[in-house]
């Protein structure tokens, strides 16, 4: 571990690291990337693709994102951007669930979607995408879906949890199982023109209070249907909340819901209390 310190200190431009010195540590050293990353990082080196983070997210809480886990439920619209942004950002562990294929109505909207990719578990292709842009990143696809059944197994040890479902019912069911393992959860949705977000807390139940009253078990998108900057805009608001969360910067959307109106370039923020719903 000496030596790679000594190597990593003598080869750093400054504070950061080029990815070319990263690869020959591992090479040399006999090292996956995750490891060079976290050894950089301990030494306060940057890795040299964070270096724009920097003005906004010291080394210190850039190794914090590194070490840091977080679950995103749906890998189609909302969460491939999600999944996509969080890997850049250098969240080091992603766990990405979702049961279902890419088809043809996807290509216009779900940034992890090809044409090549038709027919192939969404899931499956998130942790290409991602080894493709940082291979630094653990990513753990789950080709299944996610249920009250096997949720706690699947969000255990997590430490955010972002929600990218189309489901009312399944969305419920996350947020129990977010409150039951003390898990800060993530939630948004989009329907044409239109998106929402908020962040429950465990001790909250926002998402059940907005959804308590809800008869349709699918969400407005199977009515509206989205066009492809819906998901990209509330993905990243679901982002710089995982952010705030993981780093403790910022004030996160607690108990508060933005409405986002991108026909009319309209932001509403209300408080979610106990008479909200549906």
């Amino acid at each position: 571990m000496k030596k790679l310190e000594e190597f990593l200190k003598t080869n750093a431009q400054g504070d950061l690291l080029p990815w070319k010195i990263h690869k020959q540590a591992m090479k040399d050293f006999g090292l996956n990337c995750s490891d060079v990353e976290e050894a950089a990082l301990a030494l306060n080196v940057l890795p040299a693709r964070y270096q724009r983070n920097r003005k906004t997210i010291t080394t210190l809480l850039q190794r914090k994102l590194f070490q840091s886990k977080v679950a995103v439920i749906g890998c189609g619209g909302l969460g491939g951007y999600i999944i996509e942004e969080l890997a850049r950002l250098g969240v080091g562990t992603i766990k990405a669930i979702d049961p279902d294929i890419f088809e043809e109505h996807n290509l216009n909207r779900q940034i992890l979607c090809k044409v090549s990719d038709l027919g192939k578990p969404k899931a499956k292709v998130a942790k290409t995408r991602v080894k493709a842009v940082n291979p630094a990143i653990k990513i753990i696809p789950i080709v299944k879906p996610f249920s009250q059944e096997n949720g706690i197994a699947l969000l255990k040890g997590m430490d955010v949890v972002v929600d990218a479902l189309d489901s009312v019912p399944t969305r419920i069911e996350l947020a129990e199982c977010c409150s039951a393992l003390n898990i800060p959860m993530v939630h948004g949705t989009i329907g044409g023109w239109y998106g929402q977000i908020t962040t429950q807390l465990p001790d909250d139940r926002t998402v059940q209070t907005i959804y308590r009253n809800c008869k349709d078990t699918k969400g407005v998108e199977r009515m509206l249907g989205n066009p492809s900057f819906t998901p990209a805009v509330i993905a990243s608001l679901e982002v710089a909340e995982v952010c705030k969360l993981l780093t403790g910067q910022g004030t996160p959307l607690r108990k508060r819901m933005l409405f986002i109106n991108m026909l009319d370039m309209e932001v509403d923020q209300i408080e979610i209390g106990e008479t909200l719903s549906c």
